[in-house]
């Protein structure tokens, strides 16, 4: 019998590549593919890519430069390496990955992995196999299930994708491009997929999209569905103890999404909602299609329906045009929403975005200075919605054991880890803990009787319009 072949995937980026990168182990595993941690001894290394961020190609490039070492090595060894480049740095530069490193075999765009058994094949016989079109096919509708024994070896989380691309184009952003026009899979497939990982001991699922508010899947009565009836259909398969979803956008907020976070116990009160500026004149140049005071009163919507909701939220800092008064203005805003976390960032241009025409106003040195600032009110507001569980009980749904001996962690409904000394058993379940106390991110604290917990605070009380 021959021995399994070794295969190592490295992935950058969003929560999307994380999903993309276990399904294609899936589906190389029926290969006689089996994972594994060190790149050197793989006979095939797959780079998972992202090209949301600066300098995402370069990373690519470098990383590339190190696996040409180990193929060689291989080589020596009298063994080969295969080396392939997916997701969207592959979607963006096809053949000039080729050119700029020809040790890559394989160049597969985030669409088309699904086809990675083929192109290895034609990557055989013809020296290299490139595939970046848009196909017409579904790739969902190609892909092998998951095994019962991989999906419990990724734990009580999984995440499942339930639309992917977008049709917004927002001026900086390259997914348009990479990820192509929005398409939703089918309610029946993804409740398929659901009740397979609960029944294999998944007790909390992630839906995720690149724009994921924007489902609009057809449903088993032969309508389209929304996010909402989504969740509240899922949330009725046994096993399944916590639903949440990423990442949204303002202007897909509709009224079943609100209900569903009002009448599903399940769903959890953490929506991450990116507003990206807290100025209508810069949001208007990203194409946003939302205003600030839309922003907001979407907010005051979430809260009315369930008043221990938080958010967390995308900011982006020096985009093209901002003055000093744009980032007061979304200072402003942060300060009047009140947020759980954040995610921040200095502008960077993307090739081939229309705001990469743009000039650049902000220096670098301006954009330092505001990332920093911003990045201290946010620790801050984290900080005193992560200091306002200590005293409280709270529900945890613990997830594996921890580096300290004898340590059980797991997450709050808000993603906050916290750890509790407890026997393993306890893993895969939602148990109530009493927060005793907070160390960095973390929250610490013991075991408490069942029916004690409650939630959180949110970090502002207040409506956002009226704040």
């Amino acid at each position: 019998m021959k021995p399994p072949r070794k295969l190592h995937i490295k992935s950058y980026g969003c929560q999307m590549n994380v999903y993309d990168a276990q399904r294609m182990v899936d589906t190389m595993a029926d290969e006689g593919f089996v994972e594994t941690t060190r790149a050197e001894d793989a006979d095939l290394v797959i780079l998972n890519t992202c090209h949301i961020r600066e300098k995402a190609s370069e990373k690519v490039y470098s990383e590339l430069g190190r696996l040409r070492v180990a193929k060689d090595e291989a080589a020596r060894e009298g063994r080969s390496m295969s080396i392939a480049v997916a997701g969207c740095v592959a979607q963006a530069e096809g053949e000039e990955i080729v050119r700029r490193a020809p040790v890559v075999d394989v160049v597969v765009g985030p669409q088309s992995y699904h086809h990675l058994p083929q192109l290895l094949q034609r990557a055989a016989r013809e020296g290299r196999a490139i595939e970046t079109e848009f196909p017409a096919e579904d790739k969902f509708g190609f892909l092998p299930a998951p095994k019962p024994d991989a999906i419990r070896a990724r734990g009580i989380s999984a995440f499942v994708t339930v639309q992917e691309g977008c049709d917004k184009f927002c001026t900086f952003c390259v997914v348009p491009y990479t990820r192509g026009a929005e398409v939703s899979r089918a309610v029946g497939r993804i409740v398929d997929d659901a009740t397979r990982l609960a029944d294999s001991g998944v007790r909390e699922i992630t839906l995720i999209g690149q724009n994921v508010n924007a489902y609009h899947g057809a449903g088993p009565d032969g309508r389209s569905w929304p996010l909402g009836k989504l969740l509240e259909r899922l949330a009725a398969i046994p096993g399944i103890a916590r639903l949440r979803y990423s990442t949204s956008h303002p202007r897909d907020v509709e009224d079943s999404l609100i209900e569903a976070h009002r009448d599903v116990p399940a769903l959890m009160p953490f929506v991450h909602l990116p507003v990206q500026s807290g100025s209508d004149r810069i949001l208007a140049a990203m194409n946003r299609k939302h205003t600030c005071d839309d922003y907001r009163k979407i907010v005051d919507r979430f809260r009315a329906a369930r008043q221990d909701i938080a958010f967390s939220s995308d900011f982006i800092v020096g985009f093209p045009g901002e003055t000093e008064e744009d980032f007061a203005a979304t200072l402003a805003l942060i300060r009047q929403i009140g947020y759980a976390a954040a995610y921040s960032f200095k502008y960077s241009a993307r090739p081939g975005t229309p705001a990469a025409d743009l000039q650049e106003t902000a220096s670098a040195a301006e954009m330092d200075e505001r990332l920093e600032r911003l990045q201290e009110l946010i620790d801050s507001q984290q900080a005193a919605f992560n200091e306002a569980a200590i005293g409280e009980t709270i529900d945890v749904l613990f997830e594996r054991e921890a580096r300290n001996p004898g340590q059980i962690v797991g997450r709050t409904a808000y993603l906050q880890p916290a750890h509790v000394m407890a026997p393993a058993d306890i893993i895969g379940r939602v148990l109530p803990v009493r927060i005793e106390s907070l160390e960095r991110y973390s929250l610490l604290g013991r075991l408490a009787a069942p029916g004690q917990a409650r939630g959180i605070e949110p970090a502002s009380s207040q409506t956002a319009t009226g704040a």
